[in-house]
């Protein structure tokens, strides 16, 4: 959540030190995976409980939920912008840096493109991309009972590679060839990944030194081919950059990316211990995981909210005319950070129903 903040906000320099610029996969990846990790915990058991009608019902309430998520979080986004722009209290066109200008100029003709997901400005792309992912879990569920993984992985194979060949893609824009950003028939490869290691349906790897030892060379070898200094300085490896750049698609999830995230995430879950007992600690570091632990528990809030709060901020750092200075870095990233971690917290609370617990005498 805190990376995807970072990159997210315009013009920010501490967006050159996020994994993207260091290796194929970035934060999508570990937001991907991860969400097919909360997926299989959320409604795995619901259809192991409850069959997959009830299965199948809860899903569908998910997408119902990401749907108006999205809806809402583009309008919040487009009408905070636009709200301050027509009222002078902006000196930059922020509509137009966001490409949102088709629709305010025309939006009898963009709504339904909004509504039916056919109109995706880049800035918005992640949560439809996520929820058409979550609307295939039914059909992998009953693939899995009616004829095991194999099934399972044959549909999530064949559809990764529909997608790698480009043979369906989704459109972005009626105005143009645009497609979406990220296609969910390839980014479905690594949601089900995650998906099936939680469910079991494939074993834990073990922890050896020979995985261990060519996870990390992965990582470092794929750093040449990734960070922008070295690239502008040799151009012999940005050549070859550019040749793989089918293996490194981001929009298709090239095989090199998902290669590179699989070896990062087995070097993380190494690093942390059997359980995450390395991270459960005392002291400061275990203040600090805790907060982070609090922020991936509210992940779609703080997702919605991030992407709000990136905007917000980069205005008020342009405003005051700290744009580009280490000054108006830090401030707006810190300012971000703390906005973050004041929501996670306060959704918390709210989905605590504290009004339910409380024992306090009614007031007279």
């Amino acid at each position: 959540m805190f990376i995807i903040f970072v990159a997210h906000l315009p013009a920010n320099g501490w967006s050159l030190w996020i994994p993207s610029r260091f290796g194929f996969s970035d934060a999508t990846e570990i937001f991907v995976f991860c969400s097919g990790m909360a997926s299989a915990i959320a409604f795995g058991r619901v259809f192991e409980l409850h069959g997959l009608a009830l299965g199948t019902a809860r899903v569908l309430y998910r997408v119902w939920q990401v749907y108006w998520a999205h809806i809402c979080l583009f309008l919040a986004v487009a009408g905070m912008l636009a709200f301050l722009q027509i009222n002078g209290w902006t000196s930059d066109d922020y509509v137009g840096q966001l490409n949102l200008w088709h629709f305010f100029e025309d939006p009898i003709f963009q709504m339904p493109g909004l509504l039916t997901l056919t109109y995706i400005p880049n800035y918005f792309d992640i949560l439809p991309m996520y929820l058409v992912i979550l609307a295939m879990l039914p059909v992998i569920m009953v693939a899995y009972y009616k004829a095991g993984r194999g099934a399972v992985a044959a549909i999530v194979i064949v559809l990764w590679l529909i997608a790698n060949f480009r043979w369906i893609d989704l459109p972005a824009e009626p105005w143009s060839d645009r497609r979406w950003f990220f296609n969910p028939f390839a980014w479905q490869l690594l949601f089900f990944t995650g998906f099936a290691f939680i469910r079991g349906w494939i074993p834990a790897p073990p922890v050896n030194k020979h995985l261990l030892f060519l996870s990390a060379t992965i990582i470092i070898l794929t750093i040449p081919f990734s960070y922008y200094r070295i690239l502008n300085d040799v151009p012999e490896l940005r050549k070859i950059a550019l040749a793989i750049g089918g293996l490194t698609v981001k929009s298709e999830m090239g095989i090199l990316r998902y290669i590179h995230f699989l070896a990062l995430a087995y070097v993380s879950w190494v690093a942390v211990g059997e359980g995450g007992k390395r991270l459960l600690m005392g002291g400061i570091r275990g203040k600090v995981v805790r907060v982070i632990k609090k922020v991936g528990q509210q992940s779609l809030a703080v997702f919605l909210a991030s992407l709000l709060i990136a905007q917000g901020i980069a205005i008020l750092r342009d405003e005051l005319g700290l744009k580009g200075t280490v000054t108006g870095g830090s401030m707006a990233n810190l300012l971000g950070f703390a906005g973050l971690i004041a929501v996670a917290y306060t959704v918390a609370w709210f989905k605590g129903e504290p009004w339910r617990k409380s024992e306090e005498k009614p007031v007279s």
